[in-house]
């Protein structure tokens, strides 16, 4: 599925998930208007993804939608070779119907945690050193698409990482580029509620 980035996310209506687009691009007119907002504002997506399948296509298209920034930033060999895997995997993938292949999406998993997998004892807490935060991001959503026991929050949590930014002025928040990336996720939820309104009249006829 493709999904524009030219193409405004629309003003929702009544269909499926509706409240949660409505409350999205408030957040993104408070963003615009004051220029950051609280991350905590993405929880509203934990009741969006109670629905079952939702949470893995979104892990799908979390991935997909990140591999851009990863092979921008790439600087070396390891970093090219995996976002070249991961191209092959996720070349064109239905996000409704995903045809992957779960032992390459399994193994392809495995190596981006290996890849960063280097810690720094804090004083509170032992922090994960990331090289490549698009490669971080489709670890994430990959994590989200194979696991059997993702929870809402855990979804949650993977759009505040895709949406957060930070800016001198507000630190770690939602600012700046968090508008485009929010409006994805908006144009995400209503192809999802259209692909799940003509399956509920597919099913009815």
């Amino acid at each position: 599925m493709t999904l524009k980035r030219d193409r405004p996310a629309k003003r929702p209506g009544r269909e499926p998930g509706a409240h949660t687009c409505s409350r999205l691009l408030t957040l993104v007119a408070d963003i615009r208007s004051n220029g950051s907002a609280n991350v905590t504002r993405l929880t509203v997506l934990k009741k969006w993804f109670e629905i079952p399948g939702r949470l893995p296509s979104f892990g799908l298209f979390i991935a997909s939608r990140s591999l851009r920034r990863a092979a921008e930033s790439a600087k070396h060999e390891t970093e090219r070779s995996l976002v070249r895997e991961a191209l092959e995997i996720l070349a064109d993938v239905d996000i409704f119907d995903p045809a992957i292949d779960l032992e390459d999406a399994t193994a392809l998993y495995g190596r981006l945690g290996a890849f960063q997998n280097s810690y720094r004892n804090m004083q509170w807490a032992s922090v994960r050193l990331i090289q490549s935060y698009g490669l971080f991001l489709v670890e994430g959503g990959l994590q989200l698409y194979l696991s059997q026991r993702a929870s809402p929050a855990e979804g949650s949590r993977l759009a505040v990482d895709y949406c957060e930014h930070y800016d001198p002025r507000y630190f770690n928040g939602l600012n700046g580029p968090s508008v485009d990336r929010i409006e994805e996720i908006v144009r995400f939820i209503q192809a999802v509620a259209a692909q799940e309104q003509a399956e509920t009249t597919k099913a009815a006829d």
